[in-house]
């Protein structure tokens, strides 16, 4: 069974910066991480960034310009470098990947930012 396991979060005062990880494994044969998530309490999931191969990153306007999404070859894991950390990306960080069964999501990891 293939697993995402998101590492990296932690505590930053604002201004700050993190780098998440994304990996999968369990024998992730023809899985692909496509992107992160986050999700605030009390908010809905929402997108942060996603990558392709074919059609390159994209980033919720809250981020641009501060988070930038990468990812191996292999396309097993994805990496998030967030710049210049705002109290309001204080959430719960999760990663989504494809694979022939359908989309898989990590755990989460929590991102918090305060002074």
């Amino acid at each position: 069974q293939v697993q995402l396991v998101e590492s990296g979060g932690g505590a930053v005062q604002p201004g700050g910066s993190l780098r998440l990880s994304c990996a999968a494994s369990g024998s992730p044969f023809s899985v692909y991480v496509t992107g992160w998530y986050r999700q605030a309490p009390g908010k809905q999931r929402e997108l942060v960034a996603t990558i392709s191969s074919d059609s390159g990153p994209t980033y919720a306007d809250s981020v641009k310009g501060r988070f930038i999404i990468s990812r191996d070859t292999a396309k097993t894991t994805a990496y998030l470098q967030m710049n210049d950390l705002k109290p309001e990306d204080t959430a719960v960080y999760y990663c989504r990947a494809v694979q022939p069964q359908g989309i898989l999501w990590g755990q989460g990891t929590q991102v918090t930012v305060s002074s």
